[in-house]
């Protein structure tokens, strides 16, 4: 029979030898000094927290959550709608019928213009809000980098951003006359400040860690802006490209409504406007329900999704 007797150890060695370790049935470790020991420690516990549960919701279960909430709150706010209307609460003639309003979109649709009239606005607003990206970006940059020009311009642009961007129109419309300059201008004005804005925002919340460790390895101007600024600031950034399109979308309609001319064509303000001279009540709920129709499905199908991957790359977000 083998023996198990093990050497007797000295007053000073309190470390438990290998040996004793396997006689008395515990898992054997790394040595404490060995080489890698400590390293492939540490990245094991770091796998084990970077480590999800990936698991695919069901589709029903999807819907539920997803889905029901929103067809829910729709379904009773055309029941509370219809009631108003079975009430006689207001005339016919200020408070149609849902019903109605959706017999004043269709006349529309079998005109075959209720598509030139949501693209005609949604083409503008999405080429205004590119160019506001494309200026609101660097002065964002700007601002939230060099003191003197953040003291001087910073107070500016939370004016600019808190000001209706309706008082921009007959202003435009003096600088630009009845022409599409003007409805870019109002847009750009609206939108441009809400987008420096939220990067601002984005890189005041950057841990100064990140901008030394990019500095360290040479990310420094330009490289330092792509690889370390941006990404840091994108919770921020993002969340400022969503306020920038919404402010955008309200400045187009505000314009639009006010800036009537054949040269303008016809958007949905324009829409709005004309069911207002008619004094035809449908056409102007119809045109209201189709621009909340456009802003929803926009933010739905652009933003929200890029929201939720940021978020989730973040670990904000499961």
């Amino acid at each position: 029979m083998a023996s198990t007797e093990t050497q007797p150890k000295s007053e000073g060695d309190l470390t438990p030898r290998r040996e004793d370790t396997v006689a008395s049935g515990a898992p054997a470790a790394p040595a404490r000094g060995g080489p890698g020991g400590d390293l492939a420690g540490l990245e094991a516990g770091l796998d084990a927290l970077d480590t999800r549960a990936t698991t695919r919701t069901p589709l029903p279960r999807l819907l539920r959550q997803k889905a029901l909430p929103p067809l829910i709150a729709v379904v009773l706010v055309l029941a509370l709608w219809q009631a108003a209307f079975a009430l006689h609460l207001k005339p016919d003639y200020q408070l149609p019928s849902p019903l109605m309003v959706w017999d004043a979109l269709a006349e529309e649709w079998y005109k075959g213009t209720i598509l030139g009239v949501v693209w005609q606005s949604v083409s503008r607003g999405a080429l205004g809000f590119v160019v506001a990206l494309v200026i609101g970006t660097p002065l964002g940059l700007l601002v939230a980098r060099v003191r003197p020009v953040r003291a001087a311009i910073g107070p500016i642009l939370s004016g600019l951003q808190s000001l209706p961007s309706v008082a921009w129109v007959p202003a435009a419309i003096i600088w630009f006359g009845l022409t599409d300059a003007t409805i870019y201008a109002v847009v750009l004005l609206g939108a441009v400040p809400s987008i420096a804005n939220g990067l601002v925002a984005g890189v005041d919340r950057i841990d100064p860690l990140h901008l030394r460790a990019g500095k360290v390895i040479g990310a420094t101007g330009l490289r330092g802006v792509r690889h370390v600024l941006l990404p840091a600031a994108l919770p921020g950034y993002v969340a400022g490209l969503k306020q920038g399109w919404a402010f955008s979308w309200r400045s187009l309609m505000a314009a639009e409504l006010i800036a009537t001319s054949p040269e303008l064509g016809v958007g949905l303000g324009r829409l709005l406007d004309t069911g207002r001279s008619y004094q035809d009540m449908p056409l102007v709920l119809g045109a209201i329900l189709l621009i909340l129709l456009v802003g929803i499905g926009i933010e739905l199908l652009v933003f929200a999704p890029v929201e939720r991957r940021v978020l989730r790359h973040r670990g904000l977000l499961r």
